[in-house]
């Protein structure tokens, strides 16, 4: 168990369709203290939606989500990332005219120097030399732009980092080199990481699964106990040979 920990207290969540409220989450409760735990379940179960309530991109319609005992439902992303939240989109944000190196100053606090660009970027296998200078925009390919938000993550320390189907839209070599991150993330971290997926690989990996379906907690365990079911249920959990 680690010193950090998230807390969710009956969340629930609804969004407007075509003018008819749907319920995505139902009162969610659930004990994040572990150090690497991961959300999986169907697609349209509400995944995304949770990460995205906890980083603070979203306001739960009721519940509340306590970071070490704190109340941070109505704070907003901004001061929840000064509390030790982070947060990496399923897509990662393009930014042009700005620099690899100005957001790992950003992440660092500081203004990065070249030995900490360096040290940031090998940790996800990028050679500084190659992307210092290089502008955050189209000419990066998505597995690069992930490895990027994943060095920042790391570089920040946060207590909870948060990933949301960080595979989607990368090849597999760059999958393959995800996974030795999250290894690496996983044996250096003082804080959680909870991540959105699918793939048997990252579930395999994680001290903890929670399988979420219809908006709904359906099972908390360990990969021992969730895995079975899960790959025996007809639920969506992709493997390496899979497409991505």
């Amino acid at each position: 168990m680690r010193g950090n920990m998230l807390e969710l207290k009956n969340i629930c969540f609804s969004a407007e369709d075509s003018s008819k409220e749907i319920e995505i989450l139902k009162n969610v409760s659930v004990k994040i203290e572990e150090r690497f735990v991961a959300v999986t379940g169907p697609n349209g179960s509400g995944k995304s939606t949770l990460a995205k309530i906890v980083a603070g991109i979203l306001k739960p319609d009721s519940g509340q989500i306590l970071l070490d005992g704190v109340d941070i439902t109505d704070l907003s992303i901004t001061e929840r990332a000064n509390m030790g939240i982070s947060f990496a989109f399923q897509q990662p944000v393009r930014f042009k005219g700005i620099l690899v190196k100005d957001l790992l100053s950003i992440a660092l606090g500081k203004d990065a120097t070249m030995a900490e660009i360096c040290e940031m970027l090998s940790e996800v296998g990028l050679c500084a030399r190659d992307y210092v200078n290089r502008e955050v925009n189209g000419s990066l390919s998505g597995g690069e732009l992930k490895r990027i938000e994943i060095a920042m993550i790391m570089a920040r320390k946060t207590k909870v980092s948060i990933f949301d189907e960080p595979e989607a839209g990368i090849d597999l070599w760059s999958f393959q080199n995800l996974i030795r991150v999250f290894e690496k993330m996983y044996a250096a971290t003082n804080g959680s990481i909870l991540i959105i997926s699918h793939q048997e690989r990252i579930l395999n990996i994680a001290d903890k699964i929670i399988l979420l379906a219809d908006g709904e907690i359906r099972q908390i365990g360990t990969k021992d106990e969730i895995m079975p079911a899960l790959l025996g249920s007809g639920q969506p959990c992709r493997t390496l040979t899979d497409k991505l």
